[in-house]
């Protein structure tokens, strides 16, 4: 509950940790699991000293148990076991320090480890952490790599000298970390991320060599992959031969078995990339000239047609064909005038026979009144009526008769 205080009434050192301690108290024993970084049995003590660390967290508690509790585990247990512990927390008020009274110790085997990872891949799986479609390609060529190994390490050796004989101009940016232990997981965390949050850093190899399955946890561990999974990076595993992958290998865009085969898989062969240059360019020459020898051919073929060899030959072998046509149609075109002469000539001749001018010259005379209509019928004059006759050289009045009207 909370407490009612004031600068002008506060509480004592002493109350507030009889407080701490009180509240402790009412907190029942627990199960904590953790790694034993430090372990202290003096001889004829009849308390053991221990120190329980978070392998994922830089936080750590003390535990004191009996001797004969520790003594039933003290053969399998030692400083970097991963242990369980039925522990009561205490305060110590005089020094306001909380730690933990075991009444059991147990150690974690290998098959149970085994089956928490195996149960933790399943989990991360089912987040789709491990899946083909979040893996990034790495650069045909980076310029700078980000490495994360031990220091000092055969791991570090393997992917410098394998990564630099393979192409020397390559850089790298290494970070030396705890491996293994209590320390490992936020020194790897803390590398891997800074690494990935440098502009320069093409892709990032967390290199280890081989190890035991304790070994290798923290490789394992959730917060690892989580932040693996986060980088913008490419990021290649290399943790050594093992039968059984640490779970970094699943969420890495890349596994590699050893730190050698990731410098072999990360960095071309400077000579390999020279050779394959020098047979691509030995078959690009070689289509160049495949090209020209084949449209070469070509058109030699195409200058051997007789129409390219000699252009005229059609003309000169149509000409006479053209000739006679020419001819064909004149004669054909005077034939057709002579025939329209021929018809014009008949067509005037009848034309001129029946014509009234021709009548009028063989003596013939056309009486027309003075209205001009020719006259056709004596009736159809009258006495002393004056006419217009009409004869071939030209025309004269004539007056009617009376006798005859």
């Amino acid at each position: 509950m909370a407490l009612n205080t004031a600068p002008d009434a506060p509480l004592p050192v002493g109350e507030v940790s009889r407080l701490i301690g009180g509240w402790i108290d009412r907190l029942g024993a627990v199960w904590v699991e953790g790694q034993i970084t430090q372990l202290s049995r003096r001889p004829g003590a009849g308390v053991v000293f221990l120190t329980l660390r978070d392998p994922s967290y830089d936080i750590s508690v003390s535990v004191t148990c009996f001797r004969q509790v520790f003594d039933e585990i003290a053969d399998v247990v030692s400083e970097g076991a991963r242990v369980v512990v039925l522990a009561k927390p205490e305060w110590y008020a005089p020094r306001g320090q909380l730690s933990l009274r075991a009444t059991e110790i147990r150690p974690v085997g290998v098959g149970e480890l085994l089956a928490r990872l195996e149960q933790l891949k399943k989990s991360l799986a089912a987040e789709g952490l491990f899946a083909a479609d979040r893996k990034k390609p790495l650069p045909f060529l980076p310029q700078l790599i980000g490495l994360v190994c031990g220091r000092a390490s055969a791991a570090e050796r393997d992917v410098l000298e394998n990564a630099r004989h393979r192409w020397p101009a390559v850089r790298f940016e290494v970070r030396n970390v705890p491996v293994q232990g209590v320390h490992a997981v936020p020194q790897v965390v803390q590398a891997v991320k800074e690494l990935d949050a440098l502009d320069g850093v093409d892709v990032i190899i967390v290199a280890r060599g081989g190890g035991s399955v304790e070994d290798l946890l923290p490789f394992s561990d959730e917060q690892l992959v989580r932040a693996v999974s986060e980088c913008r990076t490419p990021v290649v595993s290399a943790i050594g031969h093992e039968p059984d992958n640490p779970l970094l290998d699943y969420v890495a865009d890349l596994r590699a078995s050893t730190p050698t085969d990731a410098a072999k898989k990360v960095v071309p062969d400077v000579g390999e990339e020279y050779e394959r240059v020098r047979q691509l360019r030995d078959r690009a020459r070689r289509c160049v000239v495949a090209f020209v020898d084949r449209e070469e051919r070509g058109l030699a073929q195409a200058l051997a047609r007789p129409s390219i060899e000699d252009p005229h030959r059609m003309i000169d072998e149509r000409a006479d064909h053209v000739a006679a046509l020419l001819d064909r149609g004149r004669r054909t075109l005077g034939h057709l005038l002579d025939r329209a002469d021929s018809e014009l000539t008949h067509t005037h001749a009848r034309v001129v026979a029946l014509s009234p001018a021709a009548t009028l010259k063989r003596g013939y005379a056309v009486l027309q009144k003075a209205d001009g209509h020719a006259v056709r019928d004596p009736e159809e004059v009258t006495a002393d009526e004056v006419l217009r006759a009409r004869v071939a050289e030209g025309e004269f009045t004539v007056r009617v008769d009376t006798a005859h009207a």
